[in-house]
């Protein structure tokens, strides 16, 4: 008898095996089915770049010219194209956009991180109201405070110059909310262990919060980054001097007037483009990682 009950679970535990088999199987394929999705969309995202590089390095007459054999292998590379480019003053308008790029990036770091702290940490009267009043400018279009700041601009005598570019943009709701709420995700019992060992606030911000809101930090630089390069609206009415072009407002002015130049055309957008893939590959491990458990176990 002891033999025969010590038998029975034999059935229940192969029963038991089997649907973990089947699930584990089921798993794996569901993976495998994601990996093939996710490699497709990424084949798909990728083409129209793939498209734009190999239609810049080919001539106008195989650009006009579209078969299945050339569409993404040029036949007779050739780098006229940006040569085309380079006769341009592209050379200023990158480097306009570069600088302007990094005032944004630098600026909105600072403001948006010490306005997130004072209102994540620092206790103040009418801190709510305040923060709800930053906070709902963001449902505010930007194409409505294009006009006052243009007014601005023209009493301060910025206009057509660096100034136009960057003074309105140094600072945003958006970057001031991401650093806020990515603060209060930060265990205060590290602050606490500094106020003790005599830390004051800035120190506790600068040495203590900061270091930990690294990714916080990289992503708003990435968004800053990307809204600085791929601004056209704002410098198109608030520079018209061409010294003071960004890149894709002076390109904009080079497409209209070689739009029947197809590789030039594209090569200007690969130039347009670049800059920010090398930005986003460099900053991305920043970006998806997290920090926030370093500094306290348990």
């Amino acid at each position: 008898m002891a033999v025969a009950t010590e038998r029975l679970p034999q059935p229940q535990q192969f029963a038991r095996t089997q649907t973990a088999e089947r699930t584990g199987g089921v798993g794996v394929a569901l993976q495998v089915l994601a990996y093939v999705v996710l490699i497709g969309v990424a084949i798909l995202m990728f083409v129209p770049f793939l498209f734009s590089i190999a239609t810049s390095l080919k001539t106008g007459q195989e650009a006009t010219n579209l078969t299945l054999a050339n569409m993404l292998v040029p036949q007779n590379p050739t780098t006229a194209a940006y040569q085309t480019v380079r006769e341009a003053n592209i050379l200023r308008w990158f480097g306009n956009s570069t600088l302007v790029a990094a005032i944004w990036v630098i600026a909105r770091a600072v403001f948006g991180s010490m306005a997130g702290y004072a209102f994540a940490r620092m206790r103040f009267p009418g801190r709510d109201v305040v923060f709800l009043l930053v906070l709902s400018t963001i449902m505010v279009p930007s194409i409505v405070t294009i006009v006052p700041k243009f007014i601005i601009l023209k009493e301060l005598h910025l206009l057509n110059g660096y100034g136009a570019l960057t003074v309105p943009f140094l600072t945003d709701a958006f970057g001031i909310f991401l650093m806020k709420q990515f603060f209060e995700s930060i265990p205060s019992e590290l602050e606490e262990a500094a106020r003790i060992d005599g830390a004051n606030r800035f120190r506790m911000f600068l040495q203590i919060v900061l270091p930990n809101a690294m990714p916080a930090l990289t992503a708003l630089a990435i968004f800053s980054f990307q809204g600085s390069w791929n601004a056209f609206l704002e410098p198109l009415i608030y520079v018209s001097n061409e010294d003071r072009f960004t890149l894709p407002l002076g390109l904009a002015y080079f497409r209209q007037a070689n739009y029947t130049d197809w590789p030039a055309v594209m090569a200007s957008a690969v130039i347009t483009t670049v800059p920010i893939a090398i930005f986003y590959l460099v900053f991305q491990r920043y970006f998806v990682e997290s920090q926030t458990s370093s500094g306290i176990k348990g």
